[in-house]
């Protein structure tokens, strides 16, 4: 049974979670994907702030589609995590603390999130008219030139997430593979 979070995440609440827990996030997330990553880290780089306080938020890579009438957001699904992972040591130094997407992280992630103590949600890709059920409240708050990569601010209530990667170096992923292979013998 999946229990409920509410964010932001601090590093109390990130020392709770293992790999394979199931959760329902409640709380204000971040949309960033490759295009803003890459305007972020050029702004810490240059010492310059950023479109939100990063600390202890969570970064969803979600790839959205048009509102339909009525609706805050159109389909709201995850977007591929390892095309961030260039950028993900240097957030996650800055105090970024949890971040949504589905697939595989590199290892230098891995150990950034075992080294800056945050941890990595899994989404069910091509769920997204369901995800986007879960969101109550969308803005716009920086790189609006970006379209739909521009960073957004979410409201959620009861978003479904799964731990994939915690701080303790577990990975659901892994772990998968490891007990398959052992009941294929």
């Amino acid at each position: 049974m999946a229990k409920r979070l509410l964010l932001p995440l601090t590093e109390e609440k990130v020392k709770e979670l293992k790999a394979g827990d199931e959760l329902l996030l409640s709380g204000t997330i971040y949309v960033a994907r490759d295009a803003a990553h890459r305007r972020m880290t050029a702004a810490l780089e240059e010492g310059s702030p950023l479109p939100f306080d990063i600390r202890d938020q969570t970064v969803y890579y979600m790839g959205p589609s048009p509102a339909p009438p009525g609706r805050k957001i159109g389909a709201a699904g995850p977007t591929t995590s390892s095309r961030m992972d260039i950028y993900t040591p240097r957030l996650l130094a800055a105090g970024l603390r949890g971040m949504i997407g589905k697939g595989e992280r590199s290892p230098e992630v891995k150990e950034a999130m075992k080294k800056y103590r945050a941890v990595y949600f899994g989404a069910i890709g091509g769920a997204g008219a369901l995800l986007s059920r879960a969101i109550v409240r969308v803005e716009v708050i920086a790189y609006d030139d970006l379209g739909p990569e521009a960073v957004m601010r979410l409201e959620v209530k009861d978003f479904p997430v799964t731990v994939i990667n915690d701080i303790y170096g577990g990975d659901l992923y892994e772990d998968g593979k490891r007990r398959y292979r052992t009941l294929r013998l």
